[in-house]
């Protein structure tokens, strides 16, 4: 009997404990967090020391034609079109440059490792990228650093030491506040809502959603968090899980938050086809061209992104900076063509901007 009432026991800590974990629990990294304030003030900047890593016995390439390979998360999605060309444009501009886009077919780290260590044995001056893991790539970069390559980050960051400089889109908390400030706008600040991400490792999407956990709980501490779903960057994933949030959670989930530049469009699209425009709201990242038409019916109000093209810009700017050594640790700024001059924040991270939120209103002056 007595062996019962302990299993009994067991279980039921079991299950509650569980229970806890999946209410809690929304996709999100263990970083601490820095949420913005609720009245939109500027948080002060703190100076912080250079953390990123350094190649080992580099040649001199000041003023050198670099052959630069580019290893996004995967290719042939609009949203990494658009970086890859924004690095062509620049390397065209700069002439000094000759760089390629060479990623996988499917968001999966092992192939883009097994693609940049392919890279390091054939030899190039630097690799840019976009990291499926922070954690798995971070040894094939530094293997990289190793054998006296440059290497920068966009978009997705490594751990800070296997790369030279990171270029941040925006800063986490800022696409945090605009993404959660949107969904309140639209659903209430007592509303429940889903979220659809990449995967629970891809580090810039963690990061964003522990932001905006982090913000929404100051700002909004009626808001409900219904629950977090991964789709692998997929069209057909990210349209079916979807699609089970709106089936599973009814009239309860008043809106869904798109992660990625596919979640996005494929959620508005789930949207769309189960009726539901009015009553469900999608706010996401995406490009302006994903999502014109869901605007355009009014189903999709917001859209917070920044420009691609203008990262991967940046990004190789960034490199050919870092090569010809005008960029190095303890710098505050840095010159990027057109984009004229990008602060460095947080140690080894290059600030492009702030978050841009597209409407009906402008979403047509864009093409990308």
């Amino acid at each position: 009997m007595g062996k019962i009432v302990l299993s009994a026991i067991l279980a039921l800590s079991f299950s509650t404990s569980l229970s806890h974990a999946q209410s809690t629990w929304t996709g999100g990294d263990d970083l601490p967090t820095s949420p913005l304030a609720c009245d939109g003030a500027a948080a002060a900047a703190a100076a912080v020391p250079y953390d990123g890593g350094e190649p080992t016995d580099a040649p001199d390439r000041k003023g050198k034609t670099l052959t630069v390979v580019d290893v996004p998360k995967l290719v042939g999605i609009g949203y990494f079109n658009a970086t890859s060309k924004g690095i062509a444009d620049a390397a065209a501009e700069m002439g000094t440059m000759n760089a390629k886009t060479d990623g996988p077919s499917r968001a999966n780290i092992d192939d883009q490792i097994t693609l940049i260590d392919n890279y390091i044995t054939s030899g190039v001056d630097g690799i840019l990228f976009a990291a499926n893991d922070p954690v798995a790539i971070s040894p094939v970069l530094k293997k990289a650093l190793a054998a006296g390559i440059n290497v920068v980050g966009y978009d997705a960051n490594s751990e800070p030491d296997a790369r030279q400089w990171f270029v941040n889109q925006a800063e986490f908390n800022g696409i945090a506040k605009s993404m959660v400030d949107a969904m309140a706008a639209e659903i209430g600040e007592d509303g429940a809502f889903a979220i659809v991400t990449s995967t629970f490792t891809t580090p810039n999407q963690a990061r964003w959603i522990a932001e905006m956990e982090a913000y929404q709980s100051e700002c909004y501490p009626n808001m409900k968090w219904l629950e977090t779903v991964e789709a692998q960057e997929d069209n057909i994933l990210s349209f079916n899980q979807a699609n089970t949030l709106i089936n599973k959670y009814g009239d309860e989930m008043k809106g869904i938050f798109g992660m990625t530049s596919v979640a996005t469009p494929a959620a508005a699209d789930a949207v769309t086809q189960a009726g539901q425009c009015g009553n469900v709201a999608v706010v996401g990242l995406a490009t302006p061209n994903a999502m014109k038409p869901y605007v355009a019916s009014d189903c999709v109000k917001s859209v917070v992104l920044w420009n691609p093209v203008d990262l991967g810009y940046a990004a190789a700017y960034v490199l050919r900076a870092v090569a010809d050594g005008t960029l190095e640790p303890g710098a505050t700024s840095v010159e990027a063509g057109k984009l004229g001059e990008l602060q460095v924040i947080n140690g080894s991270e290059i600030l492009l901007g702030a978050p841009f939120v597209f409407t009906k209103d402008n979403i047509n002056d864009f093409d990308f």
